[in-house]
């Protein structure tokens, strides 16, 4: 059993039947990518974060995001120091290596865009000073269905930097009897070990950044992401930064499975949970009631694939 297994196993002690969630966040750890977690309270989101900031190492941060979270909270912000008679940067919860936003919708969007440094460049900058953050560091937001009470809308910039998007739903009657049964008298938490340190997950990471892409593949990725940009029923199609994302998830199941080069399936597995998110429909897909998961299916099957 591969390193990859040890984790995801992990955290499935505490996350039961929800499998395909735990794998996607891991490969998308491993690109050191964001995830976007969308779905209604309380099936697990923030425990699979815990979960994972064990099983890896990694130093936790989290902010509970309400309508009166500041900027400031999660940059950190400089206090002038008598003594010294100089500025002190007290740093902000994102200097962590797992940041958890957790219900990141319900807050301004002012303190949505503080994120947004954070997630692309892996630094803040705190009145004209930039502060690197550590590696390695990755983001997880949840966030409430639309229309939820107290929640707005993410900017389109800010759901294009999130490699993945999410949805954990209802557990099965199984699932949900073991979660019953696993918390009785004690916290599942606590049952979760440190698979890797901080450095070997390092390793890990370059390890993926180090898989093999072929002319043929690199072009697949591309007819992939441009046919969202042509087809009728998108007005918006995946940005440049989605064909980064789908080529960096394709390398991580590529490792996942052992290889040290991508195929075809790699990108089919993780084409709709990396794209999904940043594509808009029109009214025509309204119209034909396709959304965008049924899509993006379709341009799977009707693109090419290269032989390997």
């Amino acid at each position: 059993m591969n390193k990859f297994q040890l984790i995801t196993n992990e955290v499935k002690k505490v996350i039961n039947g929800k499998d395909r969630a735990v794998v996607t966040t891991l490969l998308a750890l491993l690109t050191g990518g964001n995830i976007l977690i969308e779905d209604i309270p309380g099936v697990g989101k923030t425990t699979m974060a815990v979960a994972f900031s064990k099983a890896l190492g990694l130093e936790y941060g989290r902010i509970q995001f309400t309508p009166d979270t500041l900027p400031s909270d999660i940059t950190g912000f400089a206090v002038y120091n008598k003594d010294t008679g100089k500025f002190t940067f007290n740093k902000g919860a994102v200097f962590c290596n797992l940041f958890l936003a957790d219900e990141l919708n319900r807050t301004s969007s002012r303190t949505q865009a503080a994120l947004l440094e954070a997630m692309e460049e892996r630094q803040v900058t705190v009145e004209g000073s930039t502060f690197k953050l550590e590696k390695p560091f990755s983001v997880i937001a949840t966030q409430n269905p639309t229309g939820a009470s107290g929640t707005q809308l993410l900017p389109d910039s800010q759901i294009d930097r999130f490699t993945v998007r999410l949805s954990m739903g209802y557990p099965d009657s199984d699932a949900e009897c073991k979660m019953l049964l696993n918390r009785s008298g004690k916290n599942p938490l606590d049952s979760v070990n440190c698979i890797v340190s901080k450095n070997e997950f390092l390793e890990m990471q370059s390890e993926v950044q180090n898989v093999f892409v072929s002319d043929d593949m690199a072009g697949y990725i591309v007819s992939l992401i441009s046919a969202t940009r042509k087809h009728p029923l998108i007005s918006r199609g995946a940005s440049p930064r989605a064909t980064l994302s789908l080529s960096d998830m394709a390398k991580a199941v590529a490792f996942a499975e052992g290889r040290d080069y991508i195929v075809p399936r790699d990108v089919q597995n993780i084409f709709v949970c990396t794209v999904n998110h940043r594509i808009i429909l029109n009214a025509k897909a309204s119209a034909s009631k396709k959304n965008g998961e049924e899509i993006l299916h379709e341009i799977l099957r009707k693109t090419p694939k290269p032989r390997t």
